[in-house]
């Protein structure tokens, strides 16, 4: 199994249990969550409660919720809104940041490519939830999360530059 870690942080953000595609000439990985439901699992034993005098609602458990899969697996943590100066301020720092940890191929691709991605980004700001790892560290990267047109569940786009591949 592959994990992909927050090259800034060090948290776990997406695994290859979640295919991802990669757009905007790779900057982007876009992975498709899916809402779950978890909590305890009602087992139908073929008995007919109405005939024992069973109740109608003993099915029903008020334990279970329903999750995002993406966000529940990797333990990701909502972040307040961003307007757009707020985004541009982000990724100003998170550009300079994440060259630093880059080899010089993946700095010059990265560099050469993050405009537009972020450009992309800035279209559809409105649109998203801003998620960050369970560590909520300050300079981590990014987990975006927004519901295509006529999508049930969202999809996640991540920095693909910021992500390090670790076999587990």
């Amino acid at each position: 199994m592959l994990v992909y870690q927050d090259l800034l942080s060090g948290d776990e953000l997406l695994s290859d249990s979640f295919p991802y595609k990669e757009i905007e000439n790779g900057i982007l990985w876009e992975a498709e969550g899916k809402w779950v439901v978890q909590g305890a699992v009602d087992v139908d034993i073929g008995a007919n409660p109405s005939a024992e005098g069973g109740d109608e609602d003993e099915g029903v458990d008020d334990q279970t919720v329903k999750v995002v899969d993406i966000v529940d697996t990797f333990r990701l943590q909502e972040q307040p809104a961003f307007d757009k100066k707020q985004f541009v301020t982000y990724m100003k720092r998170f550009i300079k940041l994440l060259s630093e940890k880059l080899d010089d191929e993946n700095k010059e691709h990265f560099k050469k490519n993050i405009e537009g991605a972020t450009k992309f980004l800035l279209s559809k700001i409105k649109d998203f939830q801003f998620f960050v790892g369970e560590s909520m560290h300050d300079d981590s990267a990014l987990v975006l999360a927004y519901y295509k047109e006529g999508a049930t569940d969202p999809t996640f786009l991540y920095f693909g530059h910021a992500l390090k591949e670790v076999k587990c």
